[in-house]
């Protein structure tokens, strides 16, 4: 006798869900499913360890969990942030070697200088372009001193040394707007001076800039000159340099060199009390020597 239920139809189990998805089952070498996975079927906890292999819970290779939750081991490291880079500062640099530069070129500046006025100043009179030194062409005409009331011819015009008046011209930096007696000027080189000439139709301001040089500097005077063959030209004792511009950098390195230095009396030879009026006749007054 058979007995059949109502419906005909048998009644399937219920099925509780836990709230977690199953893990796939895993398949085996001939395609067929694991059988050993039986928390696939049996509702088991998920995750657990089964037969074949580790806990496959997280559904991650492994069976690493995907995120940083306690299910599974730790979660994946926090990338560092990359770091850009942002060059050298290269305008402080440039500044740090321009200074460096220039302390350089000073303190070589400094030492140069040093050096040069530790040379004797022969040497250094002797380095200037385009002097000309009589002391060693004509060692009689710088002699010394011979006095005389005449008028004196020189061979060289301005003249640099030789015969002249017993009173000298005045050279205590002064400045003479007219001709003066070369026999008064020539006693004033013996004393050390320096005598700057320059032809009477030079521009002004050419005039002005050589005037800087002698105003308020002892042992210089100035004075025009008739027939110079060359704009200005510098008479030291037995030095002469001629040059045609006022800014000629000789026309310094001549006085530094030479004033004072090239007297044949000393230092203390005096450039006051001497002739102060100008003209090319000297005067007979007496009082230098």
């Amino acid at each position: 006798m058979s007995i059949s239920t109502p419906g005909g139809n048998q009644r399937r189990p219920s099925v509780v869900s836990t709230g977690k998805k199953a893990p796939a089952s895993k398949a085996t070498a001939d395609g067929k499913p694991d059988t050993d996975d039986k928390n696939a079927t049996t509702g088991g906890k998920a995750g657990t360890a089964t037969k074949s292999g580790p806990k496959t819970g997280s559904g991650r290779p492994g069976g690493r969990p995907a995120g940083g939750g306690k299910g599974g081991g730790k979660g994946r490291k926090p990338i560092a942030p990359v770091k850009v880079s942002q060059g050298r500062a290269w305008g402080p640099i440039a500044m740090f070697v321009a200074v460096g530069v220039l302390a350089a070129g000073i303190i070589g500046y400094g030492a140069f200088a040093a050096f040069q006025g530790s040379k004797p100043w022969e040497d250094r009179a002797a380095d200037i372009s385009g002097i000309t030194n009589f002391r060693e062409t004509d060692p009689e005409l710088v002699a010394g001193s011979q006095h005389t009331p005449d008028p004196v011819q020189y061979t060289i015009t301005p003249p640099v040394a030789g015969p002249h008046n017993a009173a000298w011209q005045n050279c205590s930096g002064d400045v003479y707007d007219a001709p003066i007696a070369n026999e008064h000027a020539v006693h004033s080189l013996e004393h050390g001076a320096i005598w700057i000439t320059y032809r009477p139709d030079l521009p002004q301001d050419q005039v002005a800039r050589l005037a800087e040089r002698v105003q308020g500097t002892d042992k210089t005077l100035m004075s025009p000159y008739e027939g110079l063959d060359s704009a200005i030209s510098l008479q030291a004792w037995g030095y002469q340099l001629k040059v045609d511009d006022a800014d000629d950098s000789r026309i310094d390195d001549f006085i530094r060199a030479l004033r004072i230095n090239a007297s044949i009396e000393g230092p203390n030879a005096l450039c006051a009390q001497g002739i102060t009026a100008t003209g090319t006749t000297p005067r007979n007054i007496g009082g230098g020597q």
